[in-house]
């Protein structure tokens, strides 16, 4: 009893972190549109902030599993929420300077502090506790992700619009000076928000410091380390899982982030409308995850995660075709259905791998670059053609790809069993 009360105030810490980078996360659907009007941006100029946000995680994958071996993983987050918090301050030059590539730094910054975050939170949930409700206390820490999903698009639309919603046209008919002071009112209206995410990110950063929390060792570490990053490609089903989880954030990316662009296009809803409607996106998302873990009592992962990425596709081609509110219900139904997605694939891409499951861990980890790549192309489509919901045609295609590996890329043909010390039963839940 003593034990599991002394790790109740480090688990509370770890599990906020969930919550904030979800929240920053689930931010970007309504900074998106709001920058696109303050810099009058095409979609593919808007689709640079997912970009930034994901070549971040790209890039620091390797240097935080490499800092967080050497100096532990408390190191690690506090790393991570230093440059969370120095990201989120960066909003403030952003907004003065009135600059859309220093908002790009800005976010970039931040993202670096998030791929330390998220490379360490789901290993501390597991162990600040008994093992053998290890897994009760991660889902419980992930539910908080899917909150920030809920929470972060009301919140950052009463931030961001404190202006009131004025179309492009009105801003077209503004004299110069009005427009200028317009516009520039409504890029400081991000300071506020992210002074306030920075200050309490900081606040948690100085808990965590003085908190004591047990570092992870990892003894088949040095046996896996000799053989490099790349040794684990040799596996069929984890080749496939790099390929699907490209794809899969690729499309969570452009469905997500360009979700208040598409809903107030397709269905001329109000900017603020739209935010309510992704609070529901990102509610859905949350209660599709607790849903999809349920069912797999019943049904086996591949068979749940094929099915989902069909329907998705179904449901994808009714948002790039349809119109008024059906294309709404349409991209909320897509939530739901994605929630299950990224874990799994994860999960089935480091099955029965032995001492490469932590490499191969990391190569998927680097694979959600396509949350970078993918989104301009969405961008481009749309500008080309005029119309935001072509661009879906991205994310339809991405469904396709997460489908074939629910079907068939899965399939272990090439794995040898580990034996003696190397065997080892994984089980690894993630959150994203």
């Amino acid at each position: 009893m003593e034990k599991k009360t002394s790790y109740l105030f480090p688990l509370i810490l770890v599990t906020s972190l969930f919550f904030f980078w979800g929240f920053v996360h689930n931010l970007d659907p309504i900074l998106i549109p709001h920058l696109r009007k303050v810099f009058n941006l095409t979609v593919l100029e808007s689709s640079l902030v997912d970009s930034s946000i994901f070549i971040a995680y790209f890039l620091m994958a390797l240097p935080a599993g490499i800092i967080m071996r050497k100096y532990g993983y408390k190191s690690g987050i506090l790393l991570g929420l230093l440059f969370f918090a120095i990201g989120s301050f960066l909003f403030i030059p952003a907004a003065n300077t009135f600059k859309y590539v220093y908002f790009l730094g800005a976010l970039f910054i931040i993202a670096c502090g998030l791929a330390f975050l998220e490379t360490a939170a789901n290993p501390y949930v597991t162990i600040l506790g008994p093992e053998e409700s290890a897994a009760q206390r991660l889902n419980f820490s992930q539910s908080f992700n899917g909150l920030a999903a809920a929470v972060a698009p009301i919140a950052g639309h009463w931030f961001f619009s404190s202006g009131g919603e004025v179309t492009k046209d009105q801003i077209a008919a503004m004299t110069d000076a009005a427009r200028t002071t317009y516009l520039q009112s409504e890029a400081a209206s991000v300071k506020t928000p992210y002074l306030i995410l920075g200050v309490v990110i900081l606040i948690v950063a100085v808990l965590i410091y003085f908190t004591k929390l047990p570092d992870i060792k990892d003894q088949e570490e040095a046996a896996a380390e000799h053989k490099g990053l790349f040794h684990a490609l040799k596996y069929k089903h984890l080749r496939g899982a790099v390929i699907a989880q490209f794809f899969y954030v690729g499309a969570q990316v452009c469905v997500g982030s360009f979700f208040v662009l598409i809903v107030t296009k397709s269905a001329g809803l109000s900017e603020g409308a739209a935010a309510k409607y992704a609070s529901v996106y990102g509610l859905a998302f949350m209660i599709g995850r607790f849903v999809g873990t349920f069912l797999m009592r019943y049904f086996k992962p591949t068979q749940l995660l094929a099915t989902y990425a069909i329907i998705n596709i179904g449901l994808t081609a009714v948002a790039i075709f349809a119109s008024g509110i059906v294309t709404v219900y349409a991209l909320i139904g897509i939530a739901f259905f994605m929630s299950i997605m990224f874990p799994t694939i994860f999960s089935l891409g480091i099955s029965n791998l032995g001492v490469d499951t932590k490499p191969a861990s990391s190569l998927i980890v680097m694979s959600i670059v396509g949350g970078a790549l993918l989104p301009p192309v969405l961008g481009q489509i749309a500008d080309v053609t005029n119309n935001i919901q072509y661009g879906y045609v991205v994310a339809l295609v991405c469904f396709v790809v997460v489908a074939w590996y629910g079907i068939s890329g899965y399939k272990q043909t090439d794995v040898e069993l580990p034996s003696g010390e190397e065997q080892k039963n994984v089980k690894i839940l993630v959150s994203h």
